[in-house]
């Protein structure tokens, strides 16, 4: 018997250690009326950890050091009738750098259109076959954390090899396609607004948008992992990114992908460019203020 337990517990170290993510799934539900228990949303929290950290998504062995660190913030601001909740979901992930132990924020989106019906204890499970399910409603919630979770794969495997994260983008385009459509339900479709998870899908695997890649590679893996050990050379790739991201949104400008690619990145792009030569920062400011308007005062101010 010990025998058997001990090659059970093998080989489900051996699961373990070779899946994806590092998640860490928080459930906010203050602001719901308090006719439903407290628990049924800690309960909720512990199923997300559970299918986000326990499945594998990839048939990719991660080690350890390369699991990707997420959050998933699950905000709940409304309860639209019996079971049925609506708010957001924020979605922040991070990228290890090269001979460091600094994480690079990969993705920080907060996605405004979640609704789903939720009764405790009812599996919250995702099933690639069978994503709309039964109860719509109720498949949703794990169609848009699924639906992120490749979002995130594909732009971490697209961050160490050119254009290698669109087998998980095309893995989102399969759920943006078969989501679940019932009444409130909203986000998967074009014209449910121009920043949703149907837009992002499109922008990643847009053949016209192949240039964004060539950035996410030459921002990461050319640029970032290169800095603890030249940063100037560094800051060089990192100038040959904002130049490549500047042609992008010359040829191409508002799209969704430029703002998802730049959400996270105004404290760290300022922290490298502090450093640069006065043209560098010159340079370096007046792309930045085009590509990233929600940050240019910052960077005006921050990069003198």
């Amino acid at each position: 018997m010990r025998l058997i337990i001990f090659f059970i517990s093998i080989h489900f170290f051996s699961v373990l250690s070779g899946q994806e993510l590092i998640a860490k799934v928080t459930v906010i539900a203050n602001r719901i009326s308090t006719t439903v228990e407290r628990r049924t949303f800690t309960t909720l929290q512990t199923q997300l950890n559970n299918l986000v950290n326990n499945r594998k998504w990839t048939d990719q062995n991660f080690k350890p050091n390369e699991r990707i660190e997420c959050n998933f913030i699950l905000n709940l601001d409304r309860q639209i009738e019996t079971n049925v909740f609506g708010g957001s979901l924020t979605v922040q992930a991070a990228r290890p750098v090269y001979n460091s132990s600094y994480n690079s924020p990969l993705v920080n989106w907060q996605d405004n259109d979640v609704v789903f019906r939720y009764i405790e204890y009812q599996p919250v499970e995702f099933n690639e076959n069978r994503i709309g399910g039964s109860d719509m409603t109720a498949s949703n919630l794990t169609a848009i954390f699924a639906y992120y979770i490749y979002i995130i794969l594909g732009m971490d495997f697209d961050s160490f090899s050119p254009a290698a994260g669109e087998p998980y983008y095309k893995k989102a385009l399969f759920i943006v396609n078969n989501a679940p459509q019932a009444r409130n339900i909203s986000g998967w479709t074009q014209f449910d607004g121009l920043r949703n998870r149907w837009w992002l899908t499109e922008n990643l695997l847009n053949t016209r948008y192949t240039l964004m890649h060539d950035a996410i590679y030459q921002y990461y893996r050319k640029g970032l992992d290169y800095y603890y050990e030249n940063e100037q050379q560094a800051r060089t790739e990192m100038m040959n990114t904002l130049n490549t991201l500047f042609t992008f949104n010359s040829n191409f400008p508002n799209t969704m992908v430029m703002q998802f690619f730049m959400q996270s990145k105004a404290d760290e792009l300022i922290q490298i460019f502090q450093k640069a030569t006065p043209d560098q920062k010159t340079r370096a400011v007046e792309i930045l203020q085009k590509i990233d308007l929600s940050n240019a005062s910052k960077y005006k101010e921050q990069l003198k």
